[in-house]
């Protein structure tokens, strides 16, 4: 049964987020663009690109575009940082409020009934399981690029 665990971790994500998207389809978000989205309005504005898509997981280059996309439809604005002015700050415009709460509303309706039958308790040790496997494996990582750069 535990060798099955990894495999069960892989697609438990894809599961989560395809249900999100299938929710999210009416309001004609793409996956890329509510996860940046849902990320900049969770870590705050003023949030340096690389940063945002080191948040969500992805390289930089190839966030550009969505954040095109964006700030086309005037969702997000970038604004020049006063430390680097090679930097752009990314911030939500007040134009994306009402999107966003439609968005948390709706992952937060998945989020309920993805965990339906889990007792608090449950989800809260579940938890805790799943921040013990990532820092294991955060460990495991680390210890590849350092025994690399020997």
């Amino acid at each position: 049964m535990a060798q099955h665990i990894g495999f069960k971790l892989a697609r438990l994500p894809r599961l989560w987020r395809a249900v999100i998207d299938e929710r999210l389809a009416p309001l004609g978000l793409t996956q890329t663009r509510w996860v940046t989205l849902y990320n900049l309005r969770r870590m705050g504005g003023g949030q340096a690109q690389c940063d945002l898509a080191r948040a969500i997981g992805v390289e930089a280059p190839s966030l550009v575009r969505t954040l095109d996309q964006l700030a086309e439809q005037n969702l997000i604005e970038r604004r020049p940082c006063s430390e680097d002015r090679r930097t752009k700050r990314l911030h939500l415009t007040d134009e994306a409020t009402p999107l966003l709460e439609q968005i948390e509303a709706i992952v937060e309706e998945v989020r309920d009934e993805m965990l339906a039958g889990l007792s608090d308790e449950e989800i809260d040790r579940f938890e805790e399981i799943l921040n013990r496997i990532e820092k294991n494996g955060l460990d495991l990582q680390r210890q590849s690029e350092q025994a690399k750069a020997s």
